[in-house]
């Protein structure tokens, strides 16, 4: 019969590994809510492994007291705002003269850029050129040198070329400037591709950790990554032994700043994840 549904070994293997695949990633997340939110001799003795036993929220009270983590999240929103907004602005204008066939040394700007995917100076390079510019221990180490990711260029410049010509040279027959048509037009109905490479633009900020390790002195610049380092290291071993029953396991402190820095992530992506994947099909496509 048309459109009967049958059920094959390729379907039940398929269904089995990506559920298989679904537990593995969502196991941790379970885990780690788990402690977060179980008592501290339940933690202690390790008996906490899938749902919180002696429910309590005393780690995430103690965390957010502690001033290092509001400071922290602050500091996680203004450099993920700012460079996310900086990422997507200069890799809309860069994109776009390389997605015009008549651009000139165009194969050659695109080789050099994609080089650039291989061949990396390394970080000492990098932090002397910083060093010089005066950039250390300053929101703009951690923007600027970032300003263009290569394949988010590489994903909005394909979604350029996707777009019918005609509308452009509608608006340069208009009279329409490079940059009216660019803003006024391409951007505008590049929504979907701007909203993908911003999902990756977005965790790359909120999860720097290396960066801001480097070009930052002032633990009060910390971003919220850098503090949950130091919280997971200095605190490392401290709940071995005999613990209070009132005392708080370091190990639910841990893991409740670890939920509360995935909370903001997890209320973002359901609203963006329709244009991440129409951005990247849509981005792949020519014609």
């Amino acid at each position: 019969m048309v459109g009967e549904s049958r059920i094959t070994l390729f379907g039940i293997l398929n269904g089995l590994v990506l559920t298989i695949a679904a537990l593995a990633t969502l196991y941790p997340i379970v885990y780690i809510l788990a402690i977060s939110l179980s008592g501290t001799s339940q933690v202690i003795q390790g008996s906490v492994w899938l749902y919180p036993i002696d429910l309590n929220f005393k780690a995430y009270a103690d965390v957010l007291k502690d001033v290092r983590i509001p400071r922290a999240y602050l500091n996680t929103i203004l450099y993920t705002t700012l460079g996310t907004a900086i990422n997507l602005l200069v890799t809309a204008i860069a994109a776009y003269p390389l997605s015009k066939p008549d651009f000139l040394w165009r194969k050659y700007w695109m080789l050099g850029i994609v080089l650039t995917m291989f061949l990396n100076p390394g970080i000492i390079p990098n932090y002397l050129i910083v060093s010089e510019l005066g950039l250390t221990n300053t929101v703009w180490s951690l923007v600027i040198p970032n300003a263009i990711w290569t394949m988010e260029l590489i994903i909005l410049k394909s979604f350029y070329e996707s777009m019918s010509s005609q509308v452009r040279e509608a608006a340069l027959i208009d009279g329409a400037s490079e940059y009216r048509i660019l803003f006024n037009i391409v951007i505008p109905l590049s929504k979907p591709a701007l909203a993908s490479i911003g999902l990756f633009y977005f965790m790359g900020h909120w999860n720097s950790f290396f960066l801001p390790m480097i070009y930052l002195n002032d633990s009060d610049m910390y971003p919220l990554q850098v503090v949950l380092r130091d919280m997971l290291i200095f605190n490392e071993g401290s709940g071995a032994g005999l613990v209070d029953a009132s005392a708080l396991a370091p190990q639910a402190k841990k893991n409740a700043t670890i939920v509360l820095s995935m909370v903001p992530v997890l209320l973002i992506y359901p609203f963006v994840q329709k244009y991440f994947a129409k951005g990247v099909m849509l981005g792949a496509e020519k014609g």
